[in-house]
């Protein structure tokens, strides 16, 4: 397994059906516990442990995650709201570098996780099929749909907290 990717890389699904986009939409909503249960328990040294060589530490990918997931609710407004907007990308590795995501506590984060996604998931399952198929552009990845952003971030919000759960294991935490 690669330690990068301990649920595989992103795929989007063939086809966005409305039990995919559903059960996406839960997988979301469910990120801000699944989360928080993954670093439950968590000493500040092992918060500070590198996931992996070269990687992020744990409280920086406690961090990363609302950082990404307000982008991306921003983007899902945005797009719901404005013909095909451009969005701001951002780097995510500087980020992860500022003071904040290097010490700060986790629950800060994990508060704020849970504050976006309550108000992320509302919306989300209240959209139309026309709706998720709106389009933004991504500067990096061209135009992208609501379709897109929803399975994205459903695994986005896995992939993450695999990271943590995965340690875990490896260190028997």
């Amino acid at each position: 397994m690669d330690p990068r990717y301990p649920i595989g890389k992103f795929q989007q699904p063939l086809e966005a059906t409305p039990a995919l986009r559903q059960q996406a939409v839960e997988i979301i909503a469910e990120t801000p516990a699944k989360l928080r249960g993954a670093v439950e328990g968590l000493s500040p040294g092992q918060l500070d442990t590198p996931y992996r060589d070269g990687g992020w530490t744990v409280r920086q990918v406690v961090h990363h995650v609302p950082d990404s997931h307000v982008n991306a609710y921003i983007r899902l407004r945005l797009a719901l709201t404005e013909e095909q907007p451009t969005i701001k990308a951002y780097d995510e590795n500087q980020w992860a570098q500022l003071h904040d995501a290097k010490t700060g506590p986790v629950e800060m984060s994990l508060a704020l996780l849970d504050a976006v996604h309550e108000r992320w998931v509302r919306l989300l399952r209240a959209l139309s099929d026309d709706q998720f198929g709106r389009v933004f552009i991504h500067p990096e990845h061209g135009p992208r749909t609501v379709d897109w952003l929803v399975f994205l971030y459903a695994w986005h919000g896995r992939h993450h907290t695999a990271h943590i759960t995965e340690l875990r294991k490896q260190r028997s935490w």
